[in-house]
């Protein structure tokens, strides 16, 4: 009769050899080079049983002989980690039986309805033969249908042209229980490509030949070189067709599988989990001890460091809760900050209760380690709702130290940020943290309380609390003002309303009260920056020239910017440029030193980085806002990598000048807020109120003062893969910083001169391992690449004239850049084949450039000084 799956002879024996190769490669390399292996083997196909009501019907037995294993390529006797092993040796006894057990199929229609083996097997060879059972289903016509597999779950269709069938199954489809997690940004986080597809041809209404080949690659966004493929193929081949044993006569599947053997079950087709236990690994306490003494405050800009931190993590995410507190509680003070990054970065549900059973919060004196945990969560790449939720707890707590409480909740905000971004805006400890920040803010009358709420939404970015943001930003005091219309500025254009537009107009022209310079220079940006109408650009370019001193350049310098970076409102810019002719040459001609300038630190085929250095005055030389960012960003999505903000004022004073308009009565102050990979941390202050100043001056060291230090896991990405050819592989890239960041203010009354200075100082490592796991061996590739830099932003003021001169610099030292790959493939034993390479490159150092004027102004501070050069004070 007619059928419309393949249709074995009865009485025939049909013998195959089949083969299963893995590969694994840098993503352009020619799989000869490839590190792998293949099994192959004899497969014997027979017709146990046709049901009479239906030819399509059919239950057939497969058998596996002659296992060999053998390398995927040649060789050298010396390198082949199998040499003078059989197969026996290599698989184990009790695996080999396993394997060569036969299995039992029922095929309706060309697809495998039941898979029939024996209960206690092994999983590793149970899914070798899922993964040889899965080549026999297919259909006979061409059409897509979901089917279930080794895979999974998965989209497949079906493409037939006479004798043969190809069928391509989307992977991206499949549902099957997965492993693994992404990073939070884009940017930081791993591309993935994977494909299937297998070639059938039929002969006599049967299988002739099989081939199915299946591709991974895996791309670190930001460096598209750092990648891995693992590849697996399949192929069976009919070598003959021998005189078999006759059919088993019977109504029912289930009577003949009895008769066949009562051990066989009906188990799933779909892959079962497995790991392999890994033998001789070092304890917890045994791999820190190896790697303790690169994690010492002092050696934090070495790639060494974020390197152990990676390996550190790794190991932590394998530990109980008893391993990480047995290192945490017996570990010095200088050491510990580290381990909480570590420790803090697994993201387990181990690794978070040691952390909340190790830190009290009500102890004071404890703020150095609580305030690194608090970053570290802040940094999460892939946060958990339970650890938004212990930090809620917390902060409804007793928290002894204030600056820990305003962590907190600062934490909270970066959280619940990205939490909604996967989704999770309605889970219950989000709407929580939520509706606990707007409240509190709501009741808040201290303007500390007030201030630590909005950095809390500057993380969080909630389109509801942009009204909230717009009452602040308009109608708050100075530093509250400003702050809340920074946050303003971190959202997505998109999120703008006219209402904020409006808004922010009123607070640039001062419709309705005078403002501070910093929040209208920021509502000027905020216009400029959303898509501003021809209106609002015109009025904006009227304004200057009727302005304060400084505030004319620092605008006029922003509009420069904006046309010599071609930034998207440049187009509007030079349109009403065009029209407004007339008036141009008074206003656009202004004194001062206020600047703003934006560059490129790289512009590379995955990634683009820019950085931006903008500088606002007070008329009398001393600065009000030093702004320095860097921004990457790759076709669709950006990350704030940096930005240090010094924000000083009402420090006329010292130097017995006058005070701005609207600014005479402004506290002494200077601090410095940063935002460090789009999480803005608390900012710190470097005094407050006029004898905190004068003390300070008169003890002045000149030390810069510590911002931020630690290590940061940036890359996060771990993704275990079902082979259709059985083996588990896994592909885990992991990118960690150390990160050292400070930054200082100083004068010199002797001199009537002031600097201000930023230095960071970074070792980056980034570590990629695309790995195949088969019970008795394991083979992949790691890549590794390392880097250390340290970038330096010194602004120089001399305000003994006027306009004052202002030098500022930007340095980037010579960076060596450092990528390894390494191939390898394993035995339990240890026997172990590797090939290396390495390359060892150093970016030249750089001065960059900002605009001409500011290069005039450092020759002239410099040639001025020679002759003078004294200390400070």
């Amino acid at each position: 009769g007619h059928t419309t799956g393949p249709s074995l002879n009865n009485d025939k024996l049909y013998k195959f050899a089949y083969s299963a190769e893995v590969y694994v490669d840098q993503v352009k390399a020619s799989l000869q080079k490839s590190a792998g292996y293949r099994i192959s083997s004899g497969v014997d196909v027979n017709l146990l049983w046709r049901n009479p009501d239906n030819d399509d019907d059919q239950l057939i037995k497969i058998t596996i002989k002659d296992v060999q294993v053998e390398n995927v390529n040649e060789r050298p006797a010396a390198k082949n980690i199998f040499k003078g092993k059989s197969t026996e040796k290599i698989i184990g006894k009790e695996y080999l039986e396993a394997l060569q057990r036969p299995i039992v199929l029922e095929l309706v229609r060309g697809k495998v309805k039941t898979f029939y083996s024996y209960q206690n097997e092994p999983g590793f060879t149970q899914n070798i033969k899922r993964g040889l059972a899965s080549l026999f289903q297919l259909q006979l016509h061409s059409g897509s249908s979901r089917e279930v597999d080794i895979s999974g779950k998965c989209n497949t269709t079906y493409h037939v042209r006479q004798d043969q069938v190809t069928k391509i199954k989307d992977l991206d489809s499949c549902e099957i229980e997965k492993k693994g997690f992404t990073s939070h940004n884009r940017i930081l986080d791993v591309g993935t490509k994977a494909t299937s597809a297998t070639v059938y041809v039929l002969e006599d209404s049967f299988i002739k030949s099989i081939k199915a080949e299946e591709n991974f690659v895996f791309v670190l966004n930001y460096r598209r070189k750092t990648a891995a493929k693992i590849v697996s193929k399949q192929r069976l081949e009919l070598k003959s067709v021998q005189a078999g044993l006759g059919l088993i006569a019977a109504k029912q599947v289930t009577s003949v599988i009895k008769t066949l053997d009562p051990n066989y079950v009906a188990r799933p087709l779909e892959a079962e989990p497995v790991k392999s236990e890994c033998k001789n690994c070092p304890s917890l306490s045994e791999h820190w001890q190896s790697i303790r003494e690169h994690m010492h405050p002092d050696k934090l800009s070495k790639a060494e460091a974020a390197k152990s931190f990676l390996s550190f993590i790794q190991n932590i995410r394998k530990a109980t809760k008893e391993e990480i507190l047995k290192i945490i509680r017996s570990e010095n003070k200088e050491l510990l900050p580290q381990v909480v990054d570590a420790v803090t970065s697994a993201q387990t549900p181990e690794s978070l209760e040691a952390m909340l059973e190790f830190l009290d919060f009500k102890d004071a004196s404890a703020s150095i380690l609580q305030e690194r945990f608090l970053y570290a969560c802040g940094f999460a790449s892939h946060p958990s709702e339970t650890l938004l939720k212990s930090l809620t707890e917390k902060f409804k707590g007793d928290v002894a130290n204030e600056e820990i409480r305003e962590t907190l909740v600062i934490v909270m905000g970066a959280l619940i940020r990205k939490l909604c971004d996967r989704g999770g805006c309605k889970l219950p400890a989000v709407v929580e943290a939520k509706r606990l920040i707007l409240n509190r803010l709501e009741k808040a009358n201290k303007g500390d309380n007030v201030q630590m709420y909005l950095l809390a939404l500057k993380n969080a970015l909630l389109p509801e609390a942009i009204p909230v943001l717009l009452k602040y930003a308009e109608s708050g005091e100075g530093p509250i003002s400003s702050l809340a219309a920074t946050a303003l500025q971190r959202y997505d254009p998109s999120f703008l309303t006219k209402e904020v537009k409006e808004t922010m107009n009123r607070i640039y022209h001062q419709t309705r009260k005078v403002h501070e310079k910093t929040v209208r220079t920021t509502a000027a940006a905020i216009i400029l920056n959303s898509n501003p109408s021809y209106m609002e650009v015109k009025n904006i370019l009227l304004s200057i020239g009727e302005l304060p001193m400084e505030m004319n350049k620092y605008m006029l310098s922003m509009i420069q910017d904006i046309l010599h970076f071609e930034m998207p409102s440049s187009k509007t810019v030079r349109q009403v440029l065009k029209d407004m002719r007339a008036h141009n040459y008074d206003r656009f001609s202004k004194m001062g030193s206020s600047s703003a300038y934006t560059g490129y630190v790289t512009r590379g085929p995955d990634v683009s980085s820019t950085y931006s250095l903008d500088i606002l005055y007070s008329g009398s030389g001393i600065l009000r806002r030093s702004n320095v960012n860097i921004r990457v960003f790759d076709r669709s999505t950006e990350l704030h990598a940096i930005q240090v903000v010094i924000e000083a004022q009402g420090l006329e004073s010292i130097i017995a000048a006058t005070p701005d308009e609207g600014e005479e009565n402004l506290d002494s102050f200077a601090g410095m807020s940063a935002i460090l990979f789009d999480f803005q941390l608390r900012p710190v202050t470097f005094f407050q109120g006029y004898g905190d100043l004068m003390s300070k001056m008169l003890s002045a060291t000149g030390d810069p003062m510590n911002v931020v230090k630690g290590l940061v896991l940036l890359t996060d990405y771990l993704q275990e893969i079902q082979l259709q050819s059985g083996p588990t592989a896994s592909a885990e890239f992991l990118g960690g910083l150390a990160i050292d960041i400070s930054g200082g203010m100083e004068f010199s009354l002797w001199y009537r001169e002031s600097k201000t200075s930023v230095k960071n100082r970074v070792a980056m490592f980034v570590a990629g391992n695309a790995e195949v796991d088969s019970f008795f061996m394991k083979t992949g590739m790691e890549t590794t690449l390392e880097a250390e830099t340290a970038l330096d932003f010194i602004s120089t003021v001399q305000f003994s004239q006027y306009p004052f001169l202002v030098c500022m610099q930007m340095d980037r030292v010579e960076t060596p850049f450092r990528t390894h790959m390494t191939k390898y493939e394993s035995l339990p034993s240890g026997r172990r084949y590797t090939a290396r390479r390495g390359k060892v490159a150093t970016l030249a150092g750089n001065e960059y450039p900002l605009h001409q004027e500011n290069s005039n102004m450092c020759k002239k501070v410099f040639g001025a000084k020679s002759d003078s050069a004294g200390s400070w004070f």
